[in-house]
């Protein structure tokens, strides 16, 4: 594959925060090649996308699939099928792309919209096939589906253990937090809890009792077994590993979870190279919020070109 230096941007991912760039900027008439992992994406795990107005309740491939319908319609968009593998500066200025198979894209601005890993944990029985079904990272996304049962939630930190007790009560009448017996402020937490009818629970989640993915059951270490029809999971979370790369190798800051940050624009502490979705946030993800960046990437991208040109 040769060098495509004549597209002035490279959106790295495919998600509603790479796909609702590109269309702004094909709005626009700015070109744009979206590097597209062959890899299932993140939500695939997910019957359906929700919260987004004109989209809800459609499958995470529709709704690919609808977007690149649309892309399609646009000139300036080209869609290059492949892993990226690296972003460095490139030695003419702007960024060059490494992708699978040898290949390189050059662009004067990158946009990374590659979204997060999530990393199941290994040790529960029962986790990966109830993940995105019954074991839900956000009730927004998935809390109407599983409205009217019994809820748990498993929370690292007092404040979450406390507040998920309390806000899980719009979706059930029965929330419980699981906890470390060990967690600092854990008698707060309890406190908040039962002051609205929650509970707080200590003990580790070992093993999950499901019908092919429907859970029934969450089982703790010490063998209680705890009725629950939904259990609210947010796994720790990696970059990807062409993001790590960006990061280690442009000292991109990030947050103590490793997390890119940017400025209002998108922009991270490189000029011309951009980050947008959950890889800059981990409490603030959902279709909306990421299509949202997404866009307010391609404007700022799209005014930064502008502005050049008048330089020039």
């Amino acid at each position: 594959m040769s060098s495509h230096a004549d597209h002035t941007t490279v959106i790295v991912g495919a998600g509603p925060a790479g796909l609702t760039a590109a269309l702004s900027l094909a709005r626009y008439r700015h070109p744009v090649t979206v590097v597209d992992s062959p890899r299932a994406p993140r939500n695939s795990a997910s019957a359906g996308v929700h919260g987004h107005v004109g989209m809800d309740g459609v499958t995470p491939a529709e709704f690919r699939a609808r977007a690149w319908r649309e892309l399609s319609r646009y000139a300036t968009v080209e869609r290059l099928e492949a892993d990226a593998e690296s972003v460095t500066p490139a030695p003419g200025g702007g960024f060059r792309v490494a992708v699978g198979g040898g290949g390189t894209v050059e662009a004067r601005t990158v946009l990374l919209a590659t979204g997060v890993v999530d990393v199941l944990p290994a040790d529960v029985d029962g986790f990966a096939e109830c993940w995105g079904r019954s074991v839900i990272h956000c009730p927004f996304c998935l809390g109407e589906e599983n409205a009217g049962g019994r809820w748990a939630t498993v929370a690292d930190n007092a404040d979450l253990a406390g507040l998920s007790a309390v806000a899980f009560l719009a979706w059930s009448e029965d929330t419980i937090a699981i906890c470390q017996e060990s967690m600092p402020g854990l008698e707060t937490a309890r406190a908040t809890a039962r002051s609205s009818g929650g509970e707080v629970v200590t003990g580790t989640v070992r093993r999950l009792h499901h019908h092919q993915g429907v859970l029934y059951a969450v089982e703790l270490d010490d063998g209680r077994v705890l009725e629950r029809e939904t259990l609210v999971w947010t796994p720790r979370q990696r970059q990807q590993p062409v993001v790590r790369q960006a990061a280690e190798e442009l000292k991109l800051t990030v947050d103590d979870a490793g997390f890119i940050g940017v400025d209002a624009s998108q922009c991270t502490s490189v000029p011309g190279l951009y980050a947008a979705g959950d890889l800059t946030s981990r409490w603030k993800q959902s279709v909306t919020v990421s299509a949202a960046a997404g866009a307010a990437a391609a404007d700022a991208i799209h005014m930064s070109a502008l502005l050049g040109a008048v330089r020039r």
